[in-house]
């Protein structure tokens, strides 16, 4: 039988979501958590394979077992086992062929920027205390939606087989003093976000300009686009599938 595990974590201390040979990821410890408690090796598929320091407040990941388990129990358990920044919110099974990666229909990431110092969130927000042009920055939006090949926000050494992503919405967000931008898409690749924050970031400074991004992403270079944003900044706010995945 297979399941499916909703949870999130605050991704300071990982190293990424994906299980690393020598350092410690939110997979590592969930698969320990659950093997300890199942009293078996049990090994989960996630939705996607976040960097070292990136957050999520919505994840999934399913793993199989091969008799009926008692779901609320074994959450309560998990989080009882489980430090302190990733927590379990729900479990349910799903059809055997479910994927928790190959079945997302959609996701969604924010990126928060302070743009004043704030003590309490200077390690989930990147700190830019130089003026930016949000209209600007939404205009650079619109002009994502009209592309769908993303090569120029990816990261060069990478093995996937198309660069295309449906981005469905895109936008910044200002909440008293702090940015948020929200996208969303049916896949995104890696670095994605943080090279397309960087790139607008620049356009929200001036040193590019809205018109540029069309020859940004039509070059299908990385070199032509901005810089990275920090990790610490972006979070996985959303996943979704079809309900035809449930039991």
């Amino acid at each position: 039988m297979r399941y499916f595990i909703e949870l999130s974590y605050n991704g300071k201390a990982y190293h990424g979501w994906q299980n690393q040979p020598n350092a410690i990821s939110v997979q590592e410890v969930i698969e320990k958590a659950l093997s300890t408690l199942l009293q078996q090796k049990t090994d989960i598929v996630g939705a996607g394979r976040t960097d070292a320091g990136v957050h999520a407040s919505q994840m999934f990941a399913h793993f199989d077992s091969e008799i009926e388990l008692n779901t609320q129990d074994l959450t309560y358990k998990l989080n009882s086992f489980l430090p302190k920044d990733v927590a379990i919110h729900n479990m349910f099974l799903v059809t055997n062929n479910a994927h928790a990666r190959f079945d997302a229909t959609e996701r969604t990431y924010h990126y928060k920027v302070s743009n004043r110092k704030n003590v309490f969130t200077f390690d989930y927000a990147y700190l830019l205390q130089l003026p930016l042009d949000v209209e600007k920055m939404n205009a650079a939006c619109d002009v994502l939606l009209q592309y769908k090949d993303f090569q120029c926000f990816s990261k060069t050494n990478t093995d996937v087989k198309t660069y295309n992503c449906i981005i469905k919405h895109a936008r910044w967000i200002n909440d008293s003093g702090e940015l948020t931008f929200v996208i969303t898409a049916d896949r995104f690749l890696r670095n994605m976000v943080r090279a397309i924050v960087g790139t607008m970031v620049n356009i929200g400074l001036g040193k590019t300009t809205v018109e540029e991004l069309h020859d940004i992403i039509k070059s299908k270079n990385r070199s032509e686009a901005g810089f990275s944003v920090p990790a610490h900044g972006l979070y996985l706010t959303e996943v979704k599938y079809p309900d035809t995945i449930k039991k």
